[in-house]
This record gives C-alpha cells, sequence and structure tokens, in this order.
C-alpha cells in the first residue's frame, strides 16, 4: 500500500495533522525523548460515490479505497548532514510515496517554536534544504565511486551523466521533481530514493483566527513557490479539527461558523493525499460489496482484473465498462446502461478512468 510521510520541524503540529486524518484524538501523543519510529494509520478515502453506490446497493460488505499515512519525527537544521537524528528520520523519509510538509503558521505563547519566532517561508526553506541536501549527499557518494573507476560501462557512463545533471539541479536549490526527467530516466533513479523528486502538499496549519489569506503570514510567497514547483497547497486549522472530531455534524458547524469551512479538512486533504500518489479508483458493486479499488493512473483493463484477482487478468476476455455518472442516471443498473448504450465492451489495452464502474468476463 502506497503511503504519504508526514513531515516538517519539531512543533509544527505534524502529529496533530495526524490525528486529525486518522480521527485518532488525543490517542497518537507528539514526539518526545528521542522517539524516532513512525506513527502508521490506514484510512479509508472519502467518496461521494462509493457512498452513493453504498445506499442504492445497501451490500452485506462495504470496502472503501484506503491510503496509509505516516507521522515522521520532526526534521531539525542539520538533519540532511546527518545531525543528531537526522539518518533515522530521513531513512523513513526515503521510504514514503509522497510526502505532507506541514508548515507552522499559527501563534502558541504555550508551544515553543524551535526557531524562536513564526515565521513559515523560512520554515519552509529549513525542511526543504535539508531534504536537498540527503539527495545531495546520496549523489556525491554515488559520483565519487563512478569518477574512482579508470573505466566506465556504457551505462555507468549514462548514470554518471544523469546524477550530475541532478546534482546541478539541486545546487541550484530546486527539488528534483523540478527537472521534469523522462520516465526512463526516472525508473533508473528509482533505487535512490531520492526525496526531493517525490509528489509533495504544502500543507499549511493554521488557528482559527486565520480566516482569511491576508492573516497568514508569507502566505503569497509560499503560494507562488508551491505553484513554481507544482507543489499542492492545501489549509487546515490542524487545532480546531481535533476539537470537532468527537462532535456531531450540528455541533461541528456552530463550532466552525464564520470560518468558511465547506467540508472537513481532513476529508479534503486526505482526497490530495490519494491524488498526489497518482492514485484512481475503479468499482464493483452489487448486493454482496461494494468496492472501490485501487489503481494506478494510466493502468488498463488488465491491471484492474489482476486487483481483483489474479485469475481474472490471467484469464481476462472483456471489460464490461460505465462512468459512475451513466450508471445512476440509468438507476443504477447494467441492463439499463447497456439498453441505452452507455454500457462498453472494453479489451485489454482500455486505459481506466477514475470512477469507472466495472464488470470482468473471464475465463480460465
Amino acid at each position: 500500500m502506497l503511503h504519504c510521510g508526514i513531515v516538517g520541524l519539531p512543533l509544527s503540529g505534524k502529529t496533530t495533522v495526524f490525528n486529525v486524518i486518522t480521527r485518532a484524538g488525543a490517542e497518537v501523543k507528539p514526539y518526545a525523548g528521542g522517539k524516532t519510529d513512525p506513527n502508521k494509520a490506514v484510512v479509508s478515502v472519502p467518496d461521494k460515490r462509493f457512498d452513493y453506490l453504498v445506499d442504492v446497493h445497501k451490500p452485506r460488505k462495504e470496502t472503501p479505497a484506503q491510503v496509509e499515512f505516516v507521522d515522521l519525527a520532526g526534521l531539525s537544521r542539520g538533519a540532511g548532514k546527518g545531525e543528531g537524528l537526522g539518518n533515522s528520520f530521513l531513512s523513513f523519509v526515503a521510504d514514503a510515496d509522497a510526502l505532507i510538509h506541514v508548515v507552522r503558521c499559527f501563534s502558541n505563547a504555550t508551544v515553543e517554536h524551535p526557531e524562536g519566532s513564526v515565521d513559515p517561508v523560512r520554515d519552509w526553506e529549513i525542511i526543504e534544504n535539508e531534504l536537498i541536501f540527503r539527495d545531495l549527499a546520496v549523489i556525491e557518494n554515488r559520483l565519487e565511486k563512478l569518477r574512482a573507476k579508470k573505466k566506465l560501462i556504457p551505462d555507468e557512463e549514462s548514470e554518471k551523466k544523469l546524477l550530475e545533471q541532478c546534482f546541478d539541479c539541486l545546487m541550484e536549490e530546486k527539488p528534483l521533481r523540478s527537472l521534469g526527467l523522462k520516465p526512463e530516466d526516472e525508473r533508473r533513479l528509482r533505487g535512490f530514493a531520492f526525496v526531493t523528486s517525490k509528489p509533495e502538499i504544502l500543507l499549511l496549519n493554521l488557528d482559527d483566527s486565520q480566516n482569511e489569506e491576508s492573516k497568514i503570514p508569507g502566505y503569497s510567497e509560499l503560494k507562488k513557490r508551491a505553484d513554481e514547483q507544482g507543489i499542492d497547497l492545501c489549509t487546515l486549522y490542524g487545532s480546531l479539527e481535533m476539537d470537532i472530531i468527537e462532535l456531531t455534524e450540528e455541533e461541528a458547524s456552530a463550532f466552525t461558523e464564520g470560518l468558511d469551512i465547506t467540508e472537513p479538512g481532513r476529508e479534503r486533504l486526505i482526497e490530495r493525499a490519494y491524488k498526489v500518489l497518482g492514485l484512481i479508483s475503479f468499482f464493483t458493486c452489487g448486493p454482496d460489496e461494494v468496492r472501490a479499488w485501487t489503481l494506478h493512473e494510466g493502468d488498463n483493463a488488465v491491471d484492474a482484473a489482476g486487483a481483483i484477482h489474479s485469475d481474472l487478468a490471467r484469464g481476462f476476455i472483456r471489460a464490461q465498462v460505465v462512468a459512475f455518472e451513466d450508471y445512476k442516471n440509468c438507476a443504477h443498473s447494467f441492463d439499463e446502461c447497456r439498453k441505452t448504450g452507455v454500457l462498453r465492451l472494453e479489451g485489454k489495452e482500455y486505459l481506466v478512468k477514475d470512477g469507472d464502474i466495472i464488470e470482468i468476463r473471464f475465463n480460465v
């Protein structure tokens, strides 16, 4: 299962964000005493399409899509150079499939800031630079070994050239994701687990007084940098959302009045994390089970069959496919979809679309 690693400076609210996402309340405590093992939790992905299918089919079993979140201990200055517990922290970061970078925007006199003041742009730069230092160290180590060889084989020559390109990018304080590498180059670099090549969400952790962009320090600059680097920017009232976890919908609505919250921040963040991981959902439905299956964007019908069961992929004949909205408009019936012509028979190379409802025809 793919997972998002939650990173940031100590006391930025990472564990609060983790607790909000996982509805853990105060169950998971912030890091202390040199602890480095991450907190982990698997979370269901909110999806109104899935909820609709469950409502109309009333199945005996319902299985939503899921994604894992990992709360990593805070990174500090020098972590990228191995100082303190940096190597332990960054090894967990390297294992993540995507990053949620929590930046503290709230002021709280009872929660001391490790840098002495609230400055979101500075804090963002600290963590981003530590991640860059980590990748630079990995590249320097490999290049040193390649340069020590008297003669390189063609594959090593091309690897050296690619790593030097990555090195130059990082020296300009730009993440590797900004290079726009070809898929074949990305595959060649996969074994290095570069952390700045991972997709990222910039999450601004707010308090309930920061209900306008003008009240968020450094917002314009952070938005500009996020846009330049192709990073999703998201906001969350971390402490407030912790307080409303156990409230009813009516109580929560009254509690958040005036904050222009149209949906819970946790739901918005989980949905964005799912998308930034490059994942889509397709559905199977009926009286026995309604299930959301997870695929990578660009996967085909055989991949969908294999996600359900290896036998379906092995004996794949055709996929019966209907888009969610068409299924909904046809009284959630495959027969009606067939009569109106919106049900399609697709072959092995069909690229599954997010929200497709699929039945696999197979013979083993």
